[in-house]
Parts: C-alpha cells; structure tokens; sequence
C-alpha cells in the first residue's frame, strides 16, 4: 500500500524548459549584480568560500555552463530565485494536472515529498510560489543532492529512513530511469513521466504515466475533483 509519494521536480512536475529557459537563465544574468550587492551576506560568503580556484565566478559561470549537480552551485542558484520569486519575477511553473492532483492525494491521507537535484529552497521557492498558489504545506519533506546523488539507491533509502517510511511504501515519480532504477534498488515503487511535452523517452522498465491522473488511476490513488 502507498503511504507517501515522493516527486522529482524537472520533467515530472514541472517543464524541463521552465528551469532551462526561465531559472537557469535568471540566475546566470542576476549573478554578478547579486554578488556584487549581496556577496558578504554570512550565508553567500560561506558558499562562496567553498568556491574553489582564484576566480570564484568563473567557476560558477564553468558549472552554470556544464549545469553541474554541485551543492553549492544550486544553493547559490536557490538564493537567487529566491528574490526573484519574492518579488514576483519569477512564479514556479507547473503543469496543469499536478496541483489537483497533489492536493487531492494530500486530503486523502498520502504523505507528499519531493526529491531533486535543485535545492531544497529552490524547491520551496517553486512550489510556494506557483502558478497554483502556495502548495508548501501539502509536503512533509524537501529533499536534494545533499542527501546522496539520484542515482544511487542509498540516497532513497536515507530518505526512506528520515521520513519514517518503508521503502515498499513509496511511490517514487520521475522522468528519469536511471533514478527510477536507483530507487527500484531502494526497493521503493517507481513511476516514469513520459510527458510529450518535453520530449521524456520510456525506458520500459518502469510504470509509465502520461501525467498525474494517470499514475493516480494507475496506482489506485485519489483522483483529481472531476
């Protein structure tokens, strides 16, 4: 039985193009003005001061360009969306089936987490400011790359342990197989997102859904309202 159903974010329930073609972009050209403005705040200065080589900048314009999975590149990333979404320039897109149906497995008793490779603010920031209204208290949890890499089982399990679930009790949903086969090993339940939309290619190895709805009917789960 389901108790908990954990997301990924890009490509699950949001456009991957939102975060190529809105976030990344927004951070690579706010970069040097938030730095500039903001750079001895104590939380910047401490990411700034893991930044290895002598140009700090240079290598995160060398990681923003490689769209490296490094913490602190996607803490730094968080910290400014976060004023972008505070002030209104930037709202987290979602696609239309996502918020019905999270919040009708939230009001059936279904324990909501999201895992993903932007931070654990970002997350927040996107869900707390979407298209669909503050969606942050329908989760229990926000989890990123500090609690492992998405491809290896561990980091499912740590998350598993932390929320207080057996793994066979969690229904894992991303566009990913391999973090999908990471899981699996876990020995969470999966679900592939092939939205057409951003072109998601079926592995065949997992349950397959076009969209929320879709998994609901699949795996028994609350529907949306109508």
């Amino acid at each position: 039985m389901i108790r908990l159903v954990l997301t990924d974010i890009e490509g699950t329930t949001s456009a991957i193009a939102f975060v190529k073609e809105t976030l990344f972009p927004f951070a690579e050209a706010e970069l040097d003005g938030f730095l500039d403005a903001r750079g001895d705040d104590p939380e910047i200065a401490a990411i700034l001061a893991d930044v290895p080589g002598p140009d700090r900048r240079k290598t995160l314009r060398r990681w923003m360009a490689e769209d490296a999975k490094v913490t602190l590149l996607k803490a730094l990333q968080g910290l400014i969306w976060r004023a972008g979404f505070e002030d209104g320039r930037l709202r987290g897109h979602l696609w239309p089936d996502v918020a019905p149906c999270l919040r009708a497995w939230h009001a059936a008793g279904l324990d909501l987490a999201v895992y993903s490779s932007g931070s654990a603010e970002a997350q927040q920031l996107l869900f707390g400011h979407s298209v669909a209204g503050d969606l942050t208290p329908l989760f229990r949890g926000f989890f990123d790359t500090q609690v492992g890499a998405k491809r290896e089982a561990a980091s499912y399990a740590r998350i598993a342990a932390e929320l207080g679930q057996t793994p066979g009790a969690i229904l894992f949903l991303s566009d990913v197989a391999e973090e999908l086969d990471a899981a699996v090993t876990a020995g969470l339940r999966t679900c592939q997102l092939v939205r057409a939309a951003d072109g998601t290619v079926s592995s065949g190895r997992h349950a397959e859904a076009l969209d929320f709805p879709a998994v609901a009917r699949h795996f028994g789960l609350a529907p949306p309202p109508g």
